[in-house]
């Protein structure tokens, strides 16, 4: 399995993704805030394991790759 998500793709991953997080738990009563969770779940997790479908899907790729 290729990576494609690396970088500041990884990172700013991250960083949106604790947010996310933060946001979802603090309002887990809302719907929104559920929403918020799950997305911040998906986000943390495709840069945890450095694979997105969707950028695969749009032919992303921010790995350097000629090593």
């Amino acid at each position: 399995m290729d990576r494609n998500v690396c970088g500041i793709d990884r990172v700013g991953r991250v960083l949106l993704a604790t947010g996310l997080l933060v946001v979802g738990y603090r309002t887990r009563q809302q719907t929104l805030g559920t929403l918020a969770f799950v997305a911040g779940s998906d986000l943390l997790a495709t840069a945890v394991i450095q694979r997105c479908p969707v950028n695969t899907l749009l032919g992303i790729d921010t790995c350097d790759t000629t090593s």
